[in-house]
């Protein structure tokens, strides 16, 4: 399975992308050593959408805080960047795509980065991590 993250990136052309305590959403817990993650820059923070692919070197769970009921699971990860992408992706791009139930990979991403647009890891169908593909 790939994932995707948004996050604040500082240094969009760096080669190794640190992430602490990521928000995940839709499968994004299941994150682990050795997957494909696209990396987008939250434009929340002033990115431009998907900047890069990696693998994930590194990914831990952060334990829940006790006594608290309702908790987002959240993940630290290492990502290693193994291409920068050559076209646009972003909010711009995918804002059009707004029947979230078409089944097309566009509004896949619409509907899992933008419906709620906190800063995430998410997981992605196969056609969703095809389309992004075609962005390298």
């Amino acid at each position: 399975m790939a994932f995707a993250i948004k996050a604040e990136i500082l240094n969009p052309r760096t080669k190794l992308f640190e992430f602490t305590a990521q928000k995940t959403m839709y499968g994004g817990k299941n994150v682990a050593e050795g997957d494909t993650i696209f990396v987008f820059a939250s434009e929340n923070e002033g990115g431009r959408g998907l900047i890069a692919r990696g693998v994930v070197i590194s990914a831990e769970a952060i334990p829940r805080k006790r006594g608290i009921a309702r908790q987002t699971p959240r993940v630290s990860l290492s990502v290693r960047r193994t291409a920068l992408a050559k076209r646009p992706l972003g909010r711009a791009e995918l804002k059009p795509l707004t029947d979230w139930k078409d089944g097309q990979p566009g509004s896949e991403l619409n509907f899992k980065f933008y419906r709620q647009a906190t800063n995430k890891i998410i997981g992605l169908s196969d056609e969703a991590a095809s389309l992004l593909e075609t962005f390298f």
